[in-house]
């Protein structure tokens, strides 16, 4: 009884492939209609996002005139922590737009920056997002400067060596044109396979032979071709 059940399973599972293979055109189709929309959606609709970074080494004189351990290192890792909250403390947000008169709160400039630290090392990447290439970058280094200040005075260390400065960016870092069009691509597809698939198993007609012994549970002794099928072999 398994056995027979399994046997029907792995037909419907090729019949519904070969379903699918015969509306490839149309999978196609809607597959291509879903990049072009998600294209013109990237291009045409979504505004360009700009990333700006700059870069800070945070270490005290007395580290830098020693070898640094392991020990050193995941202290340092651990302290990076720290340094985060308190370039992302409110008082720190506050102070850069005053500076830089931004119309923000600090809770939409917090949303625009994110910090990222290496494994293992002391450095801090301050990245900031913008609309506008320029502004992000002077928000970066505006940041940049005050977090500095702060991070001294609250943890007393001796020295914040910036690394890197944030320039201009030239290429916006969002939206990825090509992935958009290929999600849109992929997505199309399987929307449309879903929907084929889905309204295959739910039609309950009986097109096949073998609809007939599973709908009526009767052993299938033989198959009578229609006259169509006869003429058209003549011809």
């Amino acid at each position: 009884m398994d056995t027979k059940q399994n046997d029907i399973l792995d037909i419907d599972i090729f019949y519904l492939l070969r379903k699918l293979w015969s509306k490839k055109l149309l999978i196609s189709t809607i597959a291509l209609v879903f990049a072009a929309l998600m294209g013109v959606y990237s291009i045409f609709v979504v505004k360009p996002t700009y990333q700006a970074t700059t870069k800070i080494y945070a270490v005290n004189k007395a580290d830098q005139s020693k070898q640094l351990t392991v020990q050193d290192v995941q202290i340092g890792t651990s302290l990076v922590k720290d340094y985060q909250e308190i370039i992302l403390s409110p008082d720190v947000l506050t102070r850069v737009i005053e500076r830089d008169r931004l119309n923000l709160t600090t809770k939409s400039l917090a949303s625009k920056i994110s910090i990222s630290s290496p494994k293992d090392t002391r450095v801090l990447n301050i990245i900031v997002s913008d609309s506008n290439p320029r502004i992000a970058a002077e928000i970066a280094n505006t940041l940049r400067e005050v977090s500095s200040e702060k991070i001294k005075s609250v943890t007393q260390i001796e020295d914040i060596t910036t690394i890197t400065e944030a320039t201009e960016p030239v290429a916006p870092s969002s939206p990825n044109i090509p992935r958009n069009i290929l999600f849109g691509f992929l997505a199309g597809a399987i929307l449309s396979m879903i929907i084929i698939a889905i309204k295959e198993l739910l039609d309950d007609r009986i097109k096949r032979p073998e609809d007939v012994e599973e709908v009526l549970d009767v052993v299938l002794l033989g198959v009578i071709p229609s006259v169509e099928q006869k003429k058209g072999k003549k011809k």
